[in-house]
């Protein structure tokens, strides 16, 4: 009987969670030093960086609402010079995975702390993990500095949520507990995490998918979400992920596809590919999604999406036929930790069915 050997060193963030839990973002920024912050966000979600605002009263300087999908350096530059021409101290981040990603680059590059508003289920907010893009190429990288401070989970600032992007942001949280299961830094920790993250996750969509319109999603099915969105980016901030992220990353940054929905459409062909190498970890993502026995965990990830009326095809979401070869070279370029070992024609075959939109095996 092989023993047990791992090693365990959990990044974590401060969490306050729980609806109506935006009030306590002025003494959240106490708590963490922050005098003069910046508050971040995208152009769409103003109005509640203005209610932040009126929250922390003279604790904010300004805010600034460029963010946008997978951080291009540019904007990190102006939002830096930013900072610095109003003397901000910390950022606070409102908004995804896009806001959060700005805020990352921030303080990488001008060391400024952050205090995370999540409002979709990217999970960004608990990782040490960032992602700037620059001349369509993205690069990720892991840096203590970019973890936020603190992070206030309000399922209330969810209620606004589409339910299309409650749903492939869902799905994205499942992939990073998913990777996480069969990481070569995992530990018994990461894999209990995961294994909750990913059974909340699914209990949370189906609520999205039955529901009449955006409004009539339960409130408990967001707050679920949440919950399972947090374990989910624990997971991603403690291993090192493999093929799906990195596919993920080449596809959204070198061909501007849409970061969720991108996620959401190569789980399960990634999944399948790495299926023979990492049974234990297949095996335990179907259990928790609550699939039979007879159910793939590719197929149970398909499924799930597809019933969640998600996007499965890479073409769905912008990409050409003839971008595949380029996505395969890039994603051929470096090496990163992977079940199986990576070899281009399977590889190819991962990228075509994701393409069609096949449901795997």
């Amino acid at each position: 009987m092989n023993g047990r050997s791992f090693r365990c060193d959990m990044n974590a963030a401060h969490v306050c969670f729980g609806a109506g839990s935006i009030e306590y973002v002025a003494s959240e920024l106490d708590a963490m030093g922050g005098a003069r912050a910046l508050i971040l966000c995208t152009p769409s979600q103003r109005a509640l960086a203005e209610r932040v605002a009126d929250l922390i009263g003279v604790r904010g300087v300004g805010i600034y609402d460029k963010a946008v999908m997978h951080v291009p350096t540019g904007i990190v530059r102006d939002a830096c010079e930013a900072a610095a021409t109003l003397g901000a101290d910390c950022t606070v981040a409102i908004g995804g995975g896009s806001t959060i990603g700005l805020a990352k680059g921030i303080a990488l590059h001008a060391s400024l702390p952050i205090l995370a508003v999540p409002t979709t289920y990217a999970g960004s907010e608990m990782t040490p993990i960032y992602g700037l893009t620059e001349g369509r190429l993205k690069k990720t990288g892991r840096d203590t500095r970019v973890l936020p401070r603190s992070v206030i989970y309000d399922s209330e600032l969810t209620l606004s949520l589409p339910r299309s992007v409650g749903v492939t942001s869902g799905m994205n949280a499942i992939a990073h507990a998913a990777e996480g299961l069969y990481a070569p830094d995992g530990n018994p920790l990461v894999t209990l995490v995961a294994c909750e993250g990913i059974a909340a996750v699914a209990r949370a969509l189906p609520p999205f998918a039955s529901a009449a319109d955006d409004q009539a999603v339960p409130r408990e099915a967001r707050e679920e979400a949440l919950y399972g969105a947090w374990l989910c980016g624990m997971v991603l901030g403690n291993v090192r992920m493999g093929l799906h992220h990195k596919l993920c990353h080449t596809l959204g940054g070198t061909f501007n596809l849409p970061h969720a929905e991108t996620h959401t459409v190569v789980l399960p062909h990634a999944l399948a590919y790495n299926a023979s190498h990492a049974p234990q970890a297949m095996a335990s993502i179907c259990a928790a999604l609550g699939a039979g026995a007879s159910v793939s965990a590719a197929r149970a990830c398909f499924d799930l999406a597809q019933a969640s009326g998600a996007p499965t095809s890479l073409r769905a979401l912008g990409l050409r036929e003839e971008d595949i070869e380029r996505a395969l070279s890039l994603a051929l370029q470096d090496q990163y930790p992977n079940p199986r070992p990576l070899e281009a024609e399977p590889l190819r075959v991962v990228l075509r069915d994701a393409f069609h939109g096949v449901r795997p095996h």
